[in-house]
């Protein structure tokens, strides 16, 4: 969901720089007043808006259809992943989402392709390795503020601390 996500806005984002080389100066407030303030509205769950900020989103559509369609596509991929109840039919159903989106959404459709076996894996448990990347990064924060440490016992104890256990 995040690579669908920072996909949408990058192209919002891209749509804005075209934007900012249109001449008729009508057209391009028009559009820029559109998209001003619609970076959290398309990132947003939809379920989660507010009126205004529905409002917005059909600001967004007269101005910018292409990102309609890429955000109607992002909450597809989130309704499969919140919807599902097993893997055989989240696979069949990502599968379907991904004949869509190859065009829209280039680097995540290569990502979800090549990390089909992982993401089917979510189904079956509904976990994700979010829990293991924060520990990760959280090493990685500890070992550059580690620098200078005189030997390996230091930097283990620093470890263990920040999760209050010791061996």
């Amino acid at each position: 969901m995040k690579q669908v996500t920072d996909e949408l806005d990058a192209a919002r984002r891209k749509i804005k720089r075209e934007t900012e080389k249109i001449k008729s100066k009508s057209q391009k407030e028009k559009i820029l007043e559109g998209l001003k303030k619609s970076k959290y509205v398309l990132l947003k769950n939809e379920k989660d808006l507010n009126k205004a900020e529905e409002e917005k989103l059909k600001e967004v559509e007269k101005v910018a259809p292409i990102l309609t369609k890429m955000h109607a596509l992002k909450e597809e991929l989130r309704d499969i992943f919140e919807s599902s109840k097993d893997w055989s039919e989240g696979l069949l159903e990502i599968a379907d989402w991904l004949k869509d989106v190859s065009k829209y959404f280039p680097k995540s459709f290569g990502t979800i392709k090549r990390w089909i076996g992982e993401i089917i894996a979510y189904f079956d448990e509904g976990t994700t390795q979010g829990v293991v990347e924060g520990i990760n990064n959280k090493l990685k924060l500890i070992k550059r503020r580690a620098y200078g440490f005189r030997n390996f016992d230091n930097f283990r104890l620093r470890s263990f601390l920040t999760w209050e256990f010791m061996s």
